[in-house]
């Protein structure tokens, strides 16, 4: 098989160069709503087309790859105990969950992830819709998850109403947000 990214010959969905080279994260931090950090591991621009897959079955292998060279990491250097809480986790058409593997990917001494604690009522679809659209729409999330530290858990932040959304519910609820992750973010961001 071709690898997605450069074409050469693989034996991966992405061949080891790009995964070293091409998928290696740089973390970036970004404030939403009343201070609410949302740390990312690529800008949208750099992984955009890898994004998309979320809609086929090809999807599944490639958000492993993106979790693993990220969220992995990320997770043996975390000293807090938390849960991570997968947005919508629900599985898609393309039988698997994309915040799901992200999620899991966190798994660890520190991080344990729960699953299905944070689902939206209303099947709105976010994808390529202005502020304006997202802000009519909510996405309604019911939170039946733990009450203590959480960390949610999502593959992009665009501008931050869904992540307010996922906060808002898990707060009613009693838990607390400690932050966000995401793969993404689709706004330029300070690197650290």
């Amino acid at each position: 098989m071709r690898c997605l990214v450069c074409q050469d010959f693989s034996w991966q969905i992405i061949c080891r160069t790009c995964q070293t080279t091409l998928l290696k994260p740089t973390i970036k931090r970004r404030k939403i709503f009343d201070q609410f950090e949302v740390i990312s591991f690529y800008e949208y621009s750099e992984i955009a087309p890898l994004l998309h897959t979320k809609h086929h079955y090809i999807g599944a292998s490639v958000f492993t790859i993106m979790a693993r060279n990220s969220f992995v990491h990320f997770a043996q250097h975390f000293d807090q105990k938390a849960t991570a809480i997968a947005i919508d986790d629900r599985i898609e058409r393309s039988g698997y969950s994309h915040t799901a593997i992200l999620a899991h990917a966190l798994k660890s001494a520190m991080i344990q992830v729960c699953y299905g604690a944070l689902q939206a009522k209303h099947d709105v679809s976010y994808s390529g819709k202005s502020l304006q659209y997202r802000l009519q729409h909510p996405r309604g999330f019911q939170y039946k998850g733990p009450k203590d530290d959480i960390i949610l858990v999502d593959d992009i932040v665009t501008t931050g109403t869904t992540l307010q959304e996922a906060y808002s519910a898990a707060k009613r609820e009693g838990a607390n947000p400690l932050f966000a992750l995401t793969l993404a973010d689709a706004q330029e961001t300070e690197t650290i």
